[in-house]
């Protein structure tokens, strides 16, 4: 799969706020913010530009979502919030590099290629972090194989009167005696496999093996030749996300076949609410290379009357949804034949499907198909129902966490706010140490008093306020 990273962001708002980028598993790989999301998200774009781990970063994303705040004050609160409850990969990396074996090349005439668990210093190109010491070590076996680049200290290789063992079986070209000019060439290539262009080593390689073939130097091609297929072996280990792909692929496919029609896009719905508070509906976006994130959408319920009927909740986010891009070809409903029809109604000219519950959810779904006929038929364990419920649940997961993350700064705002002491940057501290309001209103006074830069003072009024208690 061939995914754009200009495409992943071509509707990013000019509009303050945090950004998610996801792998091809959906793991979340770093959060950030910006004053300006559609500027700080084009700076991603041309990879040359960026530090050296946020390089080897950019290749993995193939999803990218964010959410609007008011301000940029406020888009850095989430931020902070985000990165301590969630922990995404690269943010934790760089605070605590520790945690991840990683992968470097030093700054030095002859660059040395080391594993570390550190943090990250100027003195050496940083790449990774890699999920296992396993893939890490098969990662240095390839690139000494492929590249002969050393692994000895600097001492090692200044004291060093003859070339070692790596030399002598071809996985080092020993430039602590034998000078070499094409090491930095060498080098070169080994970036290129560190952030992911294996395809593009490979074929270089290939042509040189050709050449050398046409020149009767078989023994030269027969050493290329050995590289190539290292380098083959390694990327076979890492195309899992290939894998996931092909197997989405094959079920959109399926689906397409199942209703009897060509698909681009297809939005699903789901609202979300408590006791008709803080309503919000959501859509999300799939086509026939996965979830496309960049096109997801939150929805704050605008005619205020509509709250807490689900149908009527529905009606306004479709018919919102239905006046921007992208122009969906299929319509998925969490819900029976109610939600069915609000939806046709709605988008009269957009088949609809709906995805009805049952009795236990997760086991017992039936379907509501384009033309209002139920389908009870769908195999339970075929590939194509738990596709459904796959996006299905991808919609639920996403409205739900928006409304978590809406109740939550409601909650922290009303609360927090009518005690005398607490303003803006008490409250960012408070959030920030204890991550939810609700750790908050269930602090005792001597929790409260090891928060950093809070006075005991105001310690004492919010554990009052909470308590309905003097201290």
């Amino acid at each position: 799969m061939n995914i754009q990273f200009r495409d992943l962001i071509k509707l990013a708002p000019n509009k303050p706020g945090i950004y998610k980028m996801y792998d091809s598993q959906d793991n979340l790989l770093y959060v950030g913010k910006a004053k300006n999301l559609s500027n700080r998200l084009k700076q991603y774009i041309d990879i040359s530009k960026l530090e050296n781990h946020k390089q080897v970063m950019r290749t993995l994303v193939t999803k990218v979502e964010w959410e609007i705040t008011e301000d940029e004050k406020s888009a850095l609160i989430l931020e902070e919030h985000l990165i301590k409850t969630l922990k995404p990969k690269y943010n934790v990396m760089l605070t605590d590099g520790k945690m991840y074996p990683m992968l470097a090349l030093t700054k030095h005439e002859y660059p040395r290629l080391l594993k570390f668990r550190g943090k990250i210093s100027q003195k050496k190109d940083v790449f990774g972090p890699y999920p296992s010491v396993s893939l890490l070590t098969d990662t240095i076996k390839t690139i000494q194989q492929v590249c002969q680049l050393r692994t000895c200290t600097d001492i090692t290789m200044r004291n060093r009167s003859k070339p070692c063992l790596l030399y002598q079986i071809g996985r080092c070209s020993a430039p602590c005696v034998i000078k070499r000019n094409n090491y930095t060439k060498n080098v070169e290539t080994a970036r290129k496999i560190l952030l992911g262009y294996n395809d593009k080593v490979i074929e270089d390689l290939t042509n040189q093996m050709k050449l050398f073939s046409q020149k009767q130097e078989f023994e030269q091609a027969a050493k290329i030749r050995d590289k190539i297929i290292a380098l083959n072996k390694t990327t076979k280990s890492v195309s899992k996300e290939s894998v996931s792909t092909t197997r989405w692929q094959n079920n959109f496919q399926d689906l397409e076949k199942w209703l009897g029609k060509q698909i681009n896009y297809v939005g699903v719905f789901d609202n979300s609410h408590l006791f008709s508070t803080n309503p919000v509906g959501a859509m999300i976006v799939f086509n026939k290379n996965g979830f496309v994130k960049s096109a997801y959408k939150h929805f704050i319920l605008k005619e205020k009357s509509r709250a807490g009927n689900d149908i009527a909740m529905m009606q306004e986010f479709i018919a919102r949804a239905n006046n921007h891009t992208p122009v969906l070809d299929l319509i998925i409903v969490d819900g029976g034949k109610a939600q069915w029809n609000i939806a046709t109604k709605t988008a009269p000219t957009i088949p609809v499907l709906g995805v009805a519950k049952g009795i236990v959810r997760n086991g017992d779904e039936h379907f509501i198909m384009p033309d209002g006929t139920e389908n009870f038929t769908l195999s339970k364990t075929s590939n194509l129902f738990l596709f459904l419920r796959n996006v299905r649940d991808e919609a639920h997961r996403f409205v739900i966490s928006y409304h978590r993350l809406k109740r939550n700064k409601s909650e922290f705002h009303s609360c927090l706010d009518d005690i005398d002491g607490v303003g803006p940057k008490t409250k960012k501290l408070l959030l920030q140490y204890f991550g939810s309001v609700k750790k908050i209103m269930e602090a005792d006074l001597q929790t409260l008093f090891r928060v950093p830069n809070l006075s005991i003072s105001v310690a004492k009024k919010i554990y009052n306020y909470f308590h309905d208690k003097m201290v």
